[in-house]
């Protein structure tokens, strides 16, 4: 399987992943920090990381993959959403609540 048939995978398997430096009980920077705080206040629950810090294929890959320069990356529900300025946006409005509200409800 080459990385992006492991990407891909990830996301089929989760409903929301985070690709981010680090863990989400110890996330390594302060963008990935936030994207796991703005999760948490989302109602997420359980939600899959992917640390790309041990995951140097991945890391480059998922850039590849997603068309985004950055890190972290959020999927949900299979879905592209964005890094940690996005998430925070869509948080203020109340999308981000919306988009997890519809993931705990399946």
């Amino acid at each position: 399987m080459n990385v992006y048939d492991v990407i891909k995978k990830q996301i089929e398997e989760n409903s929301i992943i985070l690709y981010m430096k680090g863990t989400a009980q110890f996330p390594q920077c302060g963008f990935s920090s936030r994207a796991v705080s703005l999760l948490n206040a989302s109602g997420a629950k359980n939600f899959a990381t992917v640390n790309i810090l041990e995951e140097p294929d991945i890391r480059q890959g998922i850039k590849e993959f997603s068309n985004w320069p950055t890190i972290p990356q959020l999927y949900i529900k299979g879905n592209f959403i964005g890094g940690s300025d996005i998430m925070a946006e869509m948080y203020e409005t109340g999308e981000l609540q919306e988009l997890v509200k519809e993931v705990v409800a399946d």
